[in-house]
């Protein structure tokens, strides 16, 4: 398991987007060298976990719990067999671009560890939005991309450091609940009669899906 590449965007001018300037930071590059990660503070005054990296919507994207976003290189081979077209890494956005992980079979609360020092957490699935699929200009892109299932995998910083193209990528802490991403993504979008599964994952868990999980139990119990 290793790091493609780690993919960083700057502050882009779009006609797709409802952040109040226009701007989006979802057009990634690859970096070329080290980048340093750290934790970038609460959503909504944190913005991205790498230097260098713009997150331009801050209500809804970025800070502390969706600090580095992680697409598999494999789903994004899958999706250009079923588009028709070259997604370079970073396409989708994504920060870390992998090969050999099973970031949908990731559990909420697996730790990685992303070259010498640095570790990773998984907290939850990407949801698309509209800002997504403008970037891509394919039609009904939330849609499909939904129902794939495939979201990749939004991580918190728990040990800070630099990082770089190449390096390994290892599992360091797997728990015990069942709680994938792909079961995560599912009960947030379009089975919802499976967010109360997801309790078990407890405060390793996005504090928003968390709390879509509990007000859920809440109404119609567990």
């Amino acid at each position: 398991m290793k790091l493609l590449t780690v993919n960083l965007g700057r502050p882009k001018a779009v006609p797709y987007t409802d952040q109040p300037q226009g701007l989006t930071g979802i057009d990634k590059r690859p970096a070329d060298g080290p980048v340093r990660v750290a934790a970038p503070g609460p959503k909504g005054v944190g913005a991205s976990g790498l230097a260098g990296d713009a997150v331009c919507d801050t209500r809804h994207h970025g800070g502390d719990h969706q600090a580095v976003y992680a697409m598999a290189r494999e789903d994004l081979d899958d999706w250009e067999r079923e588009l028709g077209r070259t997604l370079p890494n970073g396409s989708f956005g994504e920060n870390l671009t992998t090969m050999g992980l099973d970031i949908s079979g990731a559990r909420i609360g697996e730790r990685w560890r992303v070259g010498p020092r640095v570790v990773l957490e998984v907290t939850c699935g990407r949801i698309p939005c509209r800002t997504f699929q403008g970037h891509l200009g394919e039609k009904q892109w939330v849609k499909r991309f939904t129902r794939k299932g495939a979201p990749g995998a939004y991580l918190r910083v728990v040990e800070p450091g630099e990082i770089q193209a190449g390096d390994p990528v290892e599992i360091v802490h797997r728990p015990e609940h069942e709680v994938t991403v792909a079961l995560q993504f599912r009960a947030v979008t379009t089975e919802r009669e499976l967010l109360p599964r997801l309790l078990a994952a407890g405060e390793a868990l996005d504090p928003e899906a968390l709390a879509a999980a509990r007000a859920y139990v809440d109404r119609h119990g567990a």
